[in-house]
């Protein structure tokens, strides 16, 4: 069975303060008398459902055009960490995730936000520095969350973003979690192809390993 974890691209919908609002522009319509119908797109390299590429806070990391396809698809674990505020380096610690885990997915309360959302979340719910630093200590090279930023909203140094970043990691941002146990997956995520991109909207889907 393949779960789609993406978050539909729409108008109105969740974007986070500063970055381009979506918006599906028409450009021809058949019921305009045209032959088809052409839309452009208005996008921000972190719309929705994304990834940030470790460029996107440090300045000697990889673009995306950069990044092998192979480390966004393969074996994953998603985590519930549902009732957490935020999620700390204890939190990860208690959450029985495998230890050869290297692509980690965190559900938390953000994935009940996704179903009616247009306006963004400002307390949602994010990492803390240290959590961002056992992820390091623990290998993990792909961290996915289910809202737009790991980063908590308002935070006066973007901590998380430099330590994750600064050490090569891959964030997934924007996955819909609601509906997911925690357990053993496989990840399909396909970022687009953007030559020299800080991040990249992506398709996100898990496939059932049972």
């Amino acid at each position: 069975m393949i779960i789609d974890i993406s978050v539909p691209l729409r108008q109105p919908m969740p974007t986070y303060p500063g970055d381009a609002p979506f918006a599906l522009i028409p450009v021809v319509r058949i019921a305009d008398g045209a032959v088809c119908n052409g839309s452009r797109l208005q996008i921000g390299t972190h719309s929705g459902t994304h990834i940030d590429a470790p460029w996107h806070f440090n300045d000697a990391g990889k673009r995306i055009h950069e990044i092998p396809l192979a480390r966004l698809i393969g074996y994953a674990y998603v985590a519930d960490l549902r009732g957490y505020p935020a999620i700390t380096a204890e939190a990860l610690q208690a959450a029985n995730i495998p230890p050869t885990t290297t692509r980690l997915l965190l559900k938390t309360d953000n994935s009940a936000r996704w179903a009616h959302a247009t306006e963004f979340h400002p307390n949602h719910v994010a990492l803390t520095p240290d959590a961002a630093q056992w992820l390091v200590r623990h290998a993990v090279d792909v961290v996915g969350i289910d809202y737009l930023s790991v980063e908590r909203y308002g935070a006066p140094k973007p901590e998380v973003h430099h330590i994750l970043c600064g050490a090569g990691k891959i964030i997934i941002e924007g996955l819909n979690l609601n509906g997911v146990e925690a357990g053993e997956y496989e990840l399909l995520c396909m970022p687009l192809l953007i030559e020299g991109a800080d991040g990249a909207p992506a398709r996100v889907a898990l496939r059932s390993l049972r």
